[in-house]
């Protein structure tokens, strides 16, 4: 069960490259007119300094308060939750389609519970879904508000060089709060896999370099796919409406950081990106890819649900 475990959870973040990462590269690359290469940089070395930057607050809720059982039936439960969850994710990413891998591993986890016996903690399950739930209209609201005052703003001289500082600032506060939130159902699980039942007290220094360069891969191969889905098309977007959305990401996400609970960078980029466009207007939005991603998004969590609970009942039957 141990070697599964560690290919699941390695698999695992390979996904979260491919679909956080790409998702976050694509809108960088295609807006900057810059090579993947620094930017994957920037966002790879913020995954990896994550644990030391900000504490391991959010992975604690993937691993120890969502259910209620001994520690062997939660490693268990933890190969179920992630497995199911690779293998929704990997259907929708490779489709072009980035969904939420935050409902993807908490439906793969419930399910995968139930299915071995465990009780979900429904209460805490419950308020980290409606939170996650709020983030993308959190996203779109301040993208609105940021989007409304930055079209007030006078044109200045220089104003080119100035609004470049500010996209690799808005971007570099987006890298951060993905470490900070989303990015660590990624140490969760690999905690899990390769260190025991929990998470070690002190952020573990290979395993956060291991989890940086699977998850790199993984945004390399996935940069393509999503660049050319319907998060990228959502709008045609231009180079301060990018500073925006990126902006009113990073404030849904790194708000709940400290408060432990998950929030989505993927639906929270969407929810800016919409915000961002309808404060020129409601036209502006191209509301045919939004239903894709919205689509994926109420799927994602019932079906990982199934798959949660299907995977569970295996590896009962197995174990």
């Amino acid at each position: 069960m141990t070697i599964a475990l560690c290919v699941t959870a390695l698999a695992f973040v390979f996904i979260c490259g491919a679909n956080d990462g790409g998702a976050l590269l694509a809108l960088a690359v295609r807006h900057r007119g810059r090579s993947a290469g620094p930017v994957l940089a920037l966002l790879v070395t913020a995954v990896g300094a994550g644990p030391h930057l900000f504490g391991l607050a959010v992975a604690r809720t993937f691993t120890g308060r969502l259910g209620q059982g001994p520690p062997a039936v939660a490693r268990l439960v933890f190969l179920a939750g992630a497995g199911a969850a690779v293998a929704v994710v990997l259907v929708l990413a490779w489709r072009g389609v980035p969904t939420s891998l935050t409902l993807a591993v908490l439906g793969g986890l419930a399910g995968g519970g139930l299915a071995l016996g465990e009780r979900p903690a429904w209460g805490r399950l419950g308020l980290v879904l409606a939170v996650a739930a709020a983030a993308p209209l959190v996203g779109a609201a301040v993208g609105w508000l940021i989007g409304r005052a930055v079209r007030r703003l006078p044109a200045m001289r220089g104003m080119p060089r100035v609004v470049r500082g500010l996209q690799l600032a808005a971007y570099a506060a987006q890298c951060l709060a993905y470490a900070a939130n989303d990015a660590q159902k990624m140490f969760a699980v690999v905690a899990v896999a390769f260190a025991g039942d929990a998470l070690l007290p002190r952020p573990w220094e290979a395993g956060d370099v291991m989890v940086a360069a699977v998850f790199a891969a993984g945004a390399l191969i996935g940069v393509r796919k999503v660049a050319r889905g319907a998060t990228s098309r959502l709008l045609s977007v231009r180079p301060w409406q990018v500073m925006s959305a990126e902006l009113a990401s990073s404030a849904a996400v790194l708000s709940t950081a400290g408060l432990g609970t998950p929030v989505s960078m993927t639906q929270s980029i969407a929810g800016g990106l919409v915000g961002t466009g309808a404060s020129e207007g409601g036209r502006r939005v191209r509301w045919q890819f939004a239903v894709p991603l919205l689509t994926a998004w109420l799927v994602t969590l019932p079906a990982a649900f199934a798959a949660g609970a299907l995977a569970g009942l295996i590896l009962r039957g197995v174990s």
